[in-house]
């Protein structure tokens, strides 16, 4: 169960304390770093979900994978959700202070999804191009491979999509052909 306004809460409190102690960088990667523990290990994530085990084993196995990896506001942070119970938001609240973190220092997530690898001047051009769409922000461009593309770019970025793709024209093609406005339908 999915709880947006708790994680929120949670990930502010953090932020503000973060940025108190001017830390907001190292908390950062330790959020990032706790974000791939827990898309790597489902194991983990049914810890932190299980009802079952108590919160002192949870703690020390969080302690056990973190030790002398993380900040100690991060991990008292960590002790203080598992102290309220709160261990089954954790994964949410640590994606909450990722794109919470993101809007503060106006970095702008953009996907780019392509049928083949783009070389890293063709990257660069695009980033440059993107950049001057969003002025006055940082742009964290993710590169993706969909052979399933057969050319062309999917560009995803706000909310927002721009499909240049080659599939996508070919299936525009087909509906013109299945749907051929010139010809009345007959019925």
């Amino acid at each position: 169960m999915l709880n947006p306004r708790l994680a929120a809460r949670y990930a502010k409190s953090l932020m503000d304390i973060s940025i108190e102690q001017n830390k907001l960088d190292a908390i950062y990667n330790d959020m990032v770093g706790l974000k791939s523990v827990f898309s790597e290990s489902r194991d983990f994530v049914m810890l932190m979900k299980s009802p079952i085990v108590k919160a002192d084993a949870k703690y020390a196995v969080v302690k056990s994978i973190t030790t002398g990896k993380i900040d100690a506001i991060t991990e008292g942070f960590i002790q203080l959700i598992i102290n309220k119970g709160r261990e089954f938001f954790l994964q949410e609240i640590v994606n909450a202070f990722i794109t919470q973190y993101k809007v503060y220092n106006k970095i702008n997530e953009v996907k780019l999804t392509t049928a083949m690898p783009l070389d890293e001047t063709i990257t660069n051009h695009l980033k440059a191009k993107i950049a001057t769409q969003f002025q006055g922000m940082t742009i964290d461009l993710s590169t993706h491979i969909d052979e399933s593309l057969l050319g062309g770019f999917v560009l995803e970025a706000n909310n927002n999509i721009f499909d240049a793709s080659v599939i996508r024209d070919l299936n525009d093609i087909k509906k013109q052909f299945l749907k051929n406005e010139y010809i009345p339908d007959i019925r």
